[in-house]
């Protein structure tokens, strides 16, 4: 890991860390993922959010008002509106996508859950991801929520994540192995 990168991952394990314990003591994780689900969403559609989370331009001022309004009018749980509002002061709005991914993994770890990263050439019908989901706990004998992204690349078939193993079905990669194999014989 980079240095950047384990400096932003430990700002953003730290105030996960504080907002995880807040929630689980208030019992109010379900409005905290509910939150997490509705920031993330908002993050992959506007630029300008993500501008300003991350631009050296933006005052420190003005990101703790921005985010402030933003989280307001979003109905994001208090705390991590709170939270959002202290990290703009602080200068620490760059660590948001390690933040929620963070509190992510204690709430899931907190359920008894593992999430699976699955990339799928089109997106999953409501059934396939459900027979996916029951399938992983099987195997990994924990309940497994479904994290699901598209990558027409891919072409067909499957790219499953769980945990450090990865499942990788997709005809990309058997293309791949084919032509590595091709060019060993010729």
């Amino acid at each position: 890991m980079s240095e950047p990168a384990s400096i932003s991952a430990g700002i953003a394990n730290r105030y996960a860390k504080a907002i995880f314990e807040i929630a689980s003591e208030s019992n109010a994780l379900d409005t905290l993922e509910t939150s997490l689900d509705d920031l993330t969403a908002a993050l992959a559609d506007s630029a300008d959010l993500r501008n300003l989370i991350t631009s050296p331009l933006v005052t420190r001022a003005e990101q703790e008002a921005a985010i402030s309004a933003v989280a307001e009018k979003m109905g994001i749980d208090a705390t991590l509106r709170n939270t959002l509002a202290l990290m703009a002061s602080k200068r620490r709005l760059f660590v948001l996508p390690a933040l929620i991914e963070a509190l992510r993994a204690r709430i899931s770890e907190a359920r008894g859950e593992v999430s699976a990263e699955v990339i799928s050439a089109k997106a999953l019908t409501k059934t396939q991801s459900e027979k996916l989901a029951k399938t992983l706990a099987e195997r990994v004998g924990k309940t497994v929520k479904i994290n699901a992204t598209v990558d027409a690349s891919i072409i067909g078939g499957l790219v499953v994540k769980v945990g450090s193993k990865m499942i990788d079905s997709s005809i990309r990669s058997k293309l791949n192995s084919l032509q590595n194999a091709m060019k060993e014989v010729g």
